[in-house]
C-alpha cells in the first residue's frame, strides 16, 4: 500500500541518519517521500499528473531537512 503523500512530509532526524556514516556515504532523511513518489510512478503508468501530491510532499520534506541543518548549524 502506498500510503498518504503528508505521511512523509517530515523528515527523519539527519542526525541519527548520518551518525556511524563516514563522509562520502548519503543517507537521504526523505528517502520515505522519495520511494513514495516513485512507486505512485510505477502504481499509475509514469502519469506525472496522478502522483503530484507525492511529489509535493517530497519538496516539502527536503525544505524541512534543509531549513533544519540550517538552524542547527545556526545554534552551533
Amino acid at each position: 500500500p502506498l500510503g498518504h503523500p503528508h505521511d512523509n512530509v517530515e523528515p527523519l532526524d539527519y542526525k541519527e541518519q548520518f551518525k556511524g556514516r563516514q563522509p562520502s556515504q548519503f543517507k537521504d532523511p526523505c528517502e520515505a517521500a522519495s520511494k513514495a513518489s516513485l512507486q505512485c510512478m510505477d502504481q499509475n503508468n509514469y502519469d506525472r499528473s496522478e502522483c503530484m501530491d507525492y511529489f509535493q510532499a517530497y519538496k516539502d520534506c527536503k525544505a524541512a531537512w534543509i531549513e533544519r541543518r540550517k538552524q542547527d548549524r545556526r545554534n552551533g
